[in-house]
């Protein structure tokens, strides 16, 4: 049987390209663009009188004894001594047979290594070494260092990227588009990075604003850009029933409303509205600070749909939220004649099929649910909408599936923490993003102050003020039960602390493990005002809404992400009461932990704190599961090379109109032949 044709340009073993795959190297340009994390200077040799702990160098010196040592630890250490004199201890932990044989006294090495200040003198510990002598030639260029993995050695790392970069790499973007944008060719930008020569300045290299650095920024971005500006494209070519306005229940639900939608609802209403009017699929974003109302919104949406004589579904992540949206939206909506199914997995299994028997045979109008929407095997009578609240939880398998369950249905996905404009403008550039970015009039602003856990005195007597003068609160612990890992604050540990600490009070408990009627019961006591101060997990974290509890005490705040605090945060300030929101932190705080804290300090305002968030954590955590979809970016980064962005954005459109061929190859180079040819 004729073995298969290696992908890459020259000779690879299978050992050797498994090892490859590890790195995501499968071809001659996945080498290419591995870069190196940094760059070490073989150009000279420095005398080791000269050296300095702490400093990486490389000495050229000869083996003056060589013996394996015992004690503390097996070892085996090599003492050498250059031309002037100088000597220096060598250390290796970890040896074979072979080094000891190498180590002849009278031969002479490079060494290269970190220099550290040893017992009897300076040593380098596991330094990379090689045979040489006065003849033996030094490098004229800096020596990349490469990410790896085990068993993959630097030597061998090198030898694939050059043989990947022996051959001419072509341009995928015109020279006077380059001129243009005032980029450097590729092949030069490349080059340099591998193999950087003397005089390049290092600092620039490293902090990444090295013009070769920015065309690979750029290059990324393009590329990124191109593949989801074709994904739009694709979904605009789609055919799905078209829903257009009829202002029939719509009208009727806002007429019963008691308030009026503010301006940034209207916006974002009319653009959803006219989206379903389409006959492509609606992929439409609806994000909106704690509170702005977007429930409403997505009601809205549902009505359209069934005024249509379609079927609507609406997913959330968790039971407790999922059930709150039910119970929030049945009820009105059932006086307007629509009628709703509610699934989850805790369900009795009469339950989930009699609820599935209503969704299939078209009787339900709106299906309310968690995973269970699209986990199992039911089918929709005639699903027209599909509505995913807090999106950045669900994978993108998980809501392909739940639109698997009809034929091409609109999309509306919503989340509660607000993209910054940098990634809604790379990550998100496929979908269409509707933005409420006012609250409705009357939210309470909420205070937020920073106590440290030793005044855990002085907040148990602010929670008994709070609720002796008929107000509610709320206690967020971040793990049910105890864990030998982390020692924090748990919910069931607070419950009995406080209950105790505070017998006047009527204290309940809610975490994710109880059973769903035990846990619905809990909150709507909680609801009805029969519960004083609610000890919770993080579960309360999204659609639990309370308006008579105005102070949310949050422990162990310094474990917590910005986005999960701004949302706990946003369960008080919904009444008329002045709200307060306290962070409960123990010392001593990690560099990060105090760089959060000062953030949800300092800013009410969800679009500020998810732009720091991005800042401080990078776009992984708040793309959530979508990244399982979509490449993280390598290069560029969305707030150092916002410029770029733009630029790569304007040039996606011009390119896919007018350069398909261009656009092909870019994507093939960086994303891989199949997408290039899928997408364009």
């Amino acid at each position: 049987m004729k073995p298969a044709a290696s992908p890459f340009s020259f000779p690879v073993s299978p050992a050797l390209a498994d090892k490859l795959a590890k790195l995501g190297l499968r071809r001659d340009a996945d080498l290419v663009l591995h870069l190196p994390l940094r760059w070490e200077d073989e150009t000279r040799l420095t005398p080791i009188r000269d050296l300095l702990p702490g400093a990486t160098a490389q000495v050229q010196a000869t083996v003056r004894e060589a013996n394996i040592a015992y004690r503390p630890r097996r070892m085996l250490t090599v003492t050498v001594e250059d031309t002037g004199g100088g000597v220096l201890g060598i250390r290796f932990l970890n040896f074979y047979p072979s080094h000891v044989k190498l180590f002849q006294p009278g031969q002479t090495f490079r060494f290269i290594g970190e220099v550290r200040g040893g017992f009897l003198g300076l040593e380098m510990v596991h330094p990379r070494f090689a045979k040489a002598d006065d003849a033996t030639p030094l490098p004229d260029q800096l020596t990349p260092v490469y990410p790896t993995t085990a068993g993959l050695g630097q030597a061998t790392l090198r030898r694939c990227v050059e043989r990947a970069l022996a051959a001419p790499i072509p341009d995928t973007l015109p020279a006077d588009w380059l001129a243009e944008l005032g980029l450097p060719d590729f092949e030069s930008s490349i080059r340099l990075l591998h193999r950087p020569p003397l005089d390049a300045a290092i600092a620039e290299l490293e902090s990444r604003r090295h013009p070769a650095w920015q065309r690979l920024a750029f290059d990324e971005l393009l590329a990124q850009q191109l593949s989801l500006a074709a994904a739009r494209r694709q979904r605009k070519q789609q055919r799905t029933r078209p829903l257009p306005p009829r202002a029939q229940l719509t009208t009727a639900f806002l007429r019963s409303l008691p308030f009026a939608l503010t301006r940034a609802q209207t916006r974002a209403w009319n653009e959803i509205s006219a989206d379903l009017g389409h006959s492509h699929p609606m992929r439409r974003l609806l994000q909106g600070d704690v509170g702005s109302g977007k429930t409403v919104i997505a009601a809205l949406a549902c009505l359209q749909a069934i005024e249509n004589g379609m079927q609507a579904a609406f997913m959330a992540p968790t039971e407790i939220l999922a059930e709150q949206h039910y119970r929030k939206l049945a009820a009105p909506l059932a006086a307007l004649g629509v009628k709703s199914a509610w699934m989850s997995g805790s369900q009795r299994k009469s339950e989930r099929a009699a609820a599935w028997q209503a969704i299939a045979s078209g009787e339900a109008d709106l299906a309310f649910g968690t995973h269970a929407l699209f986990q199992e095997n039911g089918a929709f009578a005639r699903l027209g909408l599909a509505i995913v609240d807090e999106q950045h939880r669900f994978g993108v398998g998980q809501r392909l599936a739940l639109i698997e369950k009809g034929s091409e249905p609109h999309q509306l996905m919503m989340s509660a923490t607000p993209i910054p404009r940098t990634l809604a403008m790379s990550f998100f550039a496929d979908l269409d993003v509707s933005t409420i970015d006012e609250l409705p009039p009357g939210r309470t602003p909420v205070v937020t102050k920073l106590v440290s856990a030793a005044r855990r005195d002085d907040v148990l007597a602010r929670v008994r003020a709070a609720c002796r003068e008929g107000g509610q609160a709320y206690w967020v612990c971040p793990l049910i039960e105890e864990s030998e890992k982390l020692q924090l604050q748990t919910a069931e540990d607070a419950y009995a602390t406080l209950a105790a600490q505070l017998p006047d009070l009527r204290v309940g408990l809610v975490h994710g493990r109880m059973k769903p009627d035990a846990k619905q019961a809990v909150m709507a006591a909680f609801q009805a005002h029969e519960i004083d101060l609610l000890v919770a997990t993080t579960v309360i974290e999204v659609g639990v809404d309370v308006p008579n509890a105005a102070l949310m005490i949050i422990e162990h705040a310094e474990r917590m992400g910005l986005a999960q605090l701004h949302q706990l945060r946003g369960r008080v300030g919904r009444g008329s009461r002045e709200s307060v929101c306290v962070l409960l932190y123990e010392t001593p705080l990690s560099e990060l932990a105090r760089a959060r804290l000062k953030v949800i300090f300092e800013h009410t305002d969800g679009f500020e704190i998810a732009r720091q968030d991005l800042l401080l954590r990078g776009p992984g955590e708040l793309l959530g599961h979508r990244q399982s979809g979509l490449p993280m970016l390598r290069f560029a980064d969305l707030e150092r090379d916002v410029h770029l962005l733009e630029a790569a954005r304007d040039l996606a459109r011009r390119c896919l109109a007018s350069h398909p061929d261009i656009a092909a190859a870019h994507i093939e180079r960086w994303i891989g032949r199949r997408e290039a040819l899928a997408s364009i």
